[in-house]
């Protein structure tokens, strides 16, 4: 399914959780998503809230359940932010569906057009991403990513490690503090 009229199938559901790791098992043994990257404490190379050069402290996991990257999303503090825009402390649930787009600068213009502000941009590893909020739309917030090679290539390992994943294995491979997600 393309999502807003674009050409771009959706490829991720997100989730704002209060306990990742938690999150991570209870989708593991219901539904057999993983295992998940996770990036504990994301830092940006640029990033805007709502104009302004806020960033929340968050932290990250990157799973598949078939063909569809679930994300979990953990905010350790109370700066505003998109998550906030939903959530409270101790409340989660749905926060964003995504896409790849191969034209960044043209999407993000074609959602302006289209009436849609962004409300979070940032840029990391090379890759622009925007979340236009489309609570009006699907209830949550709709995010438009770049997909440069390096980016296709790191997805495509989560992908296969999901298909190789065997009962026993590891849920989880963690980066480093401060190291850089998708």
């Amino acid at each position: 399914m393309a999502a807003l009229g674009t050409p771009y199938p959706l490829f991720q559901q997100a989730y704002f959780v209060n306990d990742i790791e938690q999150s991570m098992k209870y989708w593991h043994d219901t539904f057999g998503a993983g295992p998940f990257s996770v990036t504990d404490h994301h830092v940006c190379d640029e990033f805007t809230y709502r104009g302004t050069p806020q960033e929340a402290d968050v932290s990250y996991a990157f799973g598949y359940l078939g063909d569809t990257m679930i994300q979990f999303i953990s905010q350790h503090d109370e700066t505003p932010s998109i998550y906030r825009d939903m959530y409270q402390a101790g409340q989660e649930g749905y926060h964003h569906c995504a896409y790849l787009v191969t034209d960044f600068p043209a999407e993000r213009q074609r959602l302006i057009d289209l009436g849609l502000e962004p409300a979070c941009e940032l840029y990391a590893n090379d890759v622009h991403a925007s979340y236009f909020d489309t609570r009006h739309i699907n209830g949550g917030f709709t995010e438009i990513h770049g997909d440069p090679p390096h980016v296709l290539q790191t997805f495509a390992e989560w992908r296969r490690a999901h298909e190789i994943h065997r009962p026993g294995d590891s849920l989880i491979f963690r980066r480093k503090k401060g190291q850089r997600a998708q």
